[in-house]
């Protein structure tokens, strides 16, 4: 089995690598959309769209992403095991996001810090 988000997030990077503005997925999900829509509201996803139809995809279209790769193994921390985590995996603080999945839903580190919950880590971006 492949790992969707991992695999997408790779696309995204080898996209950037190459100097495309764009970069088309086959296999999706909902849990990568809900990934999509965080860096989206960061400003590392301009956008993204589902083709249905001869083609079916996701297209993504990049914004300003340096780095984003998904975390594996998929660590569960709690509250306040998440600022290990962000030392070891974003550049510094105040910079970048970490997605964590939670039983409140997908969210960034921030929000899951002020909601005081923990979970699953799944992707980090910068």
């Amino acid at each position: 089995m492949a790992d969707i988000i991992s695999s997408a997030l790779n696309e995204i990077m080898n996209a950037k690598k190459f100097g495309k503005s764009t970069c088309i997925i086959k296999n999706f999900s909902k849990l990568l959309i809900d990934v999509l829509e965080i860096m989206k509201t960061h400003g590392y996803v301009e956008d993204y769209s589902i083709e249905k139809g001869k083609f079916e995809g996701l297209i993504i279209k990049l914004g300003k992403v340096n780095e984003c790769k998904s975390i594996k193994p998929r660590f569960t921390v709690t509250k306040d095991e998440i600022d290990k985590y962000l030392r070891r995996f974003l550049p510094a603080r105040d910079f970048g996001v970490m997605i964590i999945s939670t039983s409140k839903g997908l969210m960034t580190h921030q929000q899951a810090i002020e909601k005081g919950v923990g979970g699953c880590l799944i992707a980090y971006c910068y």
